[in-house]
């Protein structure tokens, strides 16, 4: 009885998760991809989908949710083990926006599905991560802003999303753009431009 249970859980499992890998795919191709069209496009029938996820919402929520892990565990590795606070600022920009090119176009679904509020609250422990830098930073005037530590990290937070929407917009290709948000977010902590262009063109390379 075990057995089959375990296995009947298993199939669960790997229903849920090629609905929610299918999903990622229809909603960045067609953000407003239906239920429907999602099941078809996993080989399940709606029930399925409705079974895991009881609306468009609550499924765009949970992908929500994985984009938040995925990115909070890139920026905590492209700061792990370096010393210095702008290279370990512009190490984790980098990485996470690795990650974010992937979610941008989901971002701007979930804004209009998940508060940007919700969005924000999301995003806690990865600001919490950047405060911490950011004021060691301040502290040893690598940095020099006259916002603190927790509102300088909004504006970090805030200038990502931005530059999201200026890739989604046209404005910025993908290509450019992660070395693009490094180097701003890197200057408006009061690191010089010239510094700021160069260690990212280092660590670009």
């Amino acid at each position: 009885m075990t057995s089959m249970t375990t296995g009947s859980t298993s199939r669960a499992d790997a229903n849920r998760r090629r609905i929610l890998d299918v999903a990622l795919a229809e909603l960045l191709r067609d953000p407003d991809a239906s239920m429907d069209q999602i099941a078809r496009a996993a080989g399940v029938v709606r029930r399925t989908v409705y079974g895991h996820f009881p609306s468009r919402e609550a499924l765009i929520s949970t992908l929500v949710d994985e984009a938040v892990q995925a990115l909070s565990a890139a920026h905590a590795a492209g700061r792990e083990g370096v010393g210095d606070p702008a290279e370990a600022v512009a190490r984790s920009v980098l990485a996470v926006w690795e990650i974010a090119d992937r979610y941008r176009l989901l971002v701007a679904l979930a804004q209009r599905t998940v508060t940007m509020q919700g969005i924000r609250e999301r995003l806690t422990p990865v600001r919490d991560e950047s405060i911490g830098l950011l004021q060691r930073g301040l502290d040893e005037n690598v940095f020099v802003s006259p916002l603190p530590a927790p509102a300088l990290a909004y504006v970090h937070e805030q200038t990502l999303f931005a530059v999201m929407e200026a890739v989604n917009d046209g404005l910025l290709t993908a290509q450019e753009a992660g070395r693009c948000a490094a180097v701003t977010v890197l200057t408006t902590a009061g690191v010089p431009a010239s510094r700021a262009t160069e260690l990212v063109a280092k660590l670009n390379d």
